[in-house]
């Protein structure tokens, strides 16, 4: 799912409430395929949700005018209360919408729960598809199968204050170690801001730091994996991140509790030199105090040139295996999710196309865009396509490993290796 101000609750959240998904479930489809009727549809709800509300409308009624005798029921639902929605629908196919927005991380769990249908072959015959965002069609993909379309997509890059820069005389760091030495710089100059503000809590924050030094989350596929956590690569990352919480960059008092949103709001307020922020953050930066003195990159890697691999965050649309419209259900999942509603979606929200060539359109309009459609074009990261994952999220194992080893209580090998075990226990408790 995407991290963004947009919504009530940012990824970190979404993903803890995810976890109160059901483990079973007796959804099945009813075996029939209506061509008339109405389609239930469920979207998340955002702050300012009326331009979205523009968009789907324009959508549900060429939709209408294009399959008579069929009626498009839209409602926006609270992502905060989701959960308990989507439970309820899983488990009682009578209350279920036939199409659904659902984070992206979600996507194991609700195919595990028997909620999403298997659209493999009408997402392959879709001619749109295979312009798709690799990363983001992982998103949608279990076992080799599909279970949905890509909606939007989030990553993340490096905000720097560009008066701040310029009055140090200071150059945009070119790799991670130019990044913790331009951050100590700042922060000895200017003892009032943090050099690059970081966050304990901020797992899709600290996740590049680890890809980019060649560690993994997680090894396996088929729904089997086991934790790499521990590795020495992944070790060597947690130990270049977590050397960040230190008085002569982001004091560990005032960080280590930190989430993303808290990191972005204290650059906004003009706190910090330099931040890791993502595309849905442009908004809350640009009505801060750094607004018009702030320029954005790639994060980047280990080596010059490089760029560190992101998180791949947004939310796909799917369709229920419940629905008693398959037909048309598929056809609407790709009409929300089709390059030309994208591109009205990015007009509208600001919300990063999932096909490249729509992107590549977007960052040409906006310039912005243009650092994570980089970052983008370089490669991303997802979570294990496991069930088990909402529970490792939820259960807070990477921000408690994390935070144990900036305050000292645990080294980087001892805290890794036991959050590596409770990780590997819940990717064992869903099979």
């Amino acid at each position: 799912m995407k991290l963004s101000p947009r919504l009530p609750a940012l990824l970190l959240t979404a993903l803890v409430v995810a976890a109160c998904a059901p483990q079973t479930s007796t959804n099945s489809s009813p075996g029939k395929d209506g061509k008339t009727g109405t389609l239930r549809v469920w979207l998340f709800q955002e702050v300012g949700n009326k331009p979205k509300e523009k968009v789907v409308d324009s959508v549900v009624t060429a939709f209408e005018k294009a399959h008579k005798g069929t009626k498009v029921d839209v409602e926006y639902i609270p992502v905060e209360t989701r959960a308990q929605r989507v439970k309820a629908a899983f488990n009682d196919p009578s209350s279920a919408p036939d199409v659904m927005e659902y984070g992206n991380t979600d996507t194991a769990g609700y195919v595990k729960d028997g909620g999403l249908l298997d659209v493999t072959k009408e997402f392959g015959d879709w001619s749109e598809s295979k312009d798709t965002d690799p990363t983001a069609k992982t998103s949608v993909t279990v076992d080799g199968k599909v279970y949905g379309s890509p909606f939007y997509v989030g990553v993340r890059a490096l905000y720097y204050r560009t008066d701040v820069f310029k009055e140090l005389g200071l150059q945009v760091p070119r790799t991670m170690a130019e990044l913790a030495t331009t951050a100590r710089k700042i922060r000895a100059a200017k003892p009032e801001l943090y050099g690059l503000v970081v966050g304990g809590a901020y797992t899709y924050g600290a996740m590049p730091f680890i890809w980019a030094n060649g560690g993994e989350l997680a090894t396996g596929k088929g729904g089997s994996y086991v934790s790499a956590i521990s590795g020495a690569a992944a070790q060597k990352g947690i130990k270049e991140y977590t050397s960040l919480f230190s008085d002569d960059n982001c004091p560990a008092a005032n960080c280590a509790g930190m989430g993303g949103n808290d990191t972005i709001t204290a650059f906004a307020a003009g706190k910090a030199g330099m931040a890791i922020g993502g595309d849905f953050s442009h908004t809350a930066v640009e009505a801060g105090k750094v607004s018009g003195e702030y320029a954005v990159v790639p994060l980047p890697g280990v080596s010059a040139g490089s760029i560190a691999p992101a998180f791949a965050g947004g939310n796909n649309i799917g369709v229920l295996k419940s629905t008693g419209h398959r037909t048309l259900a598929v056809s609407l999942m790709e009409a929300l999710t089709s390059k030309k509603t994208q591109a009205s979606m990015f007009d509208a929200m600001g919300f990063l196309p999932t096909f490249g060539d729509v992107r590549d359109e977007a960052a040409a309009k906006a310039p912005y865009v243009k650092p994570f459609a980089q970052t983008l074009a370089a490669g991303t990261k997802f979570v294990p396509a496991s069930p088990g994952w909402s529970q490792i999220d939820s259960s807070l194992v990477l921000p408690t490993m994390f935070q144990e080893v900036i305050s000292g209580k645990k080294s980087v090998s001892r805290a890794s290796s036991e959050a590596a075990k409770k990780m590997d226990d819940a990717f064992g408790s869903v099979g």
